[in-house]
């Protein structure tokens, strides 16, 4: 597996080849996200570029412009397509240095997705942590449906998740069906266990959710936060490109590994958007579309 090791100050990341997913990141020798495995399939899509959709499409299909299609299924167990068509590809080698890389993929049309795209992300360490951009093109003659969001499990610390303290600014979320996660409808998160405005300890609540109606501020940015009660901590950020943004536990049946980190995904559109078209993005011919976000250590 061709890998790109980046350093700046405390920092420190690994992006694979594969997938051009974010492998590794660490402050100060602690992880901030959960690293998988050099070689090998990436377990539970850790660090993938999800795109051209996030999350989940009901079925494997979707009507477009009028016409129906049919992705193939890759979560059989709850019959849909999920997380796009980028990560199962290698992303090719655009430009590095010690403390920088960018890749790219280039989607191509398809039976379900008849469509072309250039997708490039770019990974960035600073002195304030790790900043990613992902831009699209449509190098095709067709508007093309698209939606795109990152997938790092973040810690906060050595403690459980438990323990840690979480602070999601969204006044809604999105409420799903038990055995699918498909969407029913957006509920306010007021006197809801989801309600994590004012920030506080996670417990036993398990979320595999979107939310929404997210309270970015006057820069047009908004931040999440995760903390450890030893004191260290891991947080993102991200701008108003990103809309809802999915929040799971990693909740796992034994013997698998069990809420190991919290998966937080920025995403530019809700679960199934192919189908409801809620915030989807119609990426015409020769046009780009970029979405960027960026995670560092609290405990500077």
């Amino acid at each position: 597996m061709t890998e790109y090791w980046l350093s700046f100050g405390d920092y420190a990341a690994v992006v694979t080849a594969q997938a051009g997913a974010l492998r590794e990141l660490r402050h100060r020798g602690r992880d901030l996200i959960v690293p998988f495995p050099e070689g090998g399939p990436i377990p539970d899509y850790r660090g993938i570029i999800a795109a051209p959709w996030p999350n989940r499409i009901a079925d494997g299909r979707y009507v477009f412009d009028g016409a129906t299609y049919k992705l193939p299924v890759n979560e059989p167990e709850r019959g849909c397509a999920l997380h796009g068509l980028a990560f199962a590809k290698e992303w090719t080698l655009l430009a590095e240095d010690r403390n920088s890389v960018t890749l790219s993929v280039a989607i191509g049309s398809t039976d379900g997705y008849p469509h072309a795209l250039q997708i490039d992300v770019e990974y960035v360490l600073s002195d304030k942590g790790l900043h990613s951009r992902v831009t699209a093109r449509n190098t095709g003659k067709t508007t093309a449906p698209y939606g795109v969001c990152p997938h790092p499990y973040l810690i906060a610390g050595e403690s459980p998740l438990d323990e840690w303290s979480l602070e999601i600014p969204a006044r809604s979320f999105l409420e799903v069906t038990c055995d699918r996660l498909l969407p029913k409808k957006v509920r306010s998160v007021e006197d809801h266990e989801f309600d994590f405005r004012a920030g506080r300890v996670i417990g036993a609540t398990e979320i595999d959710h979107a939310f929404t109606d997210i309270e970015f501020d006057e820069t047009g940015h908004v931040r999440l936060e995760l903390q450890d009660p030893s004191g260290t901590g891991v947080g993102m950020t991200w701008d108003r490109s990103c809309q809802w943004l999915q929040i799971h536990t990693a909740d796992k049946p034994a013997p698998a590994a069990n809420r190991i980190g919290l998966a937080v995904e920025p995403m530019t559109c809700p679960p199934d958007a192919f189908n409801s078209t809620t915030d989807l993005l119609r990426l015409e011919p020769g046009k780009d579309h970029e979405a960027s976000w960026s995670i560092y250590a609290t405990d500077d």
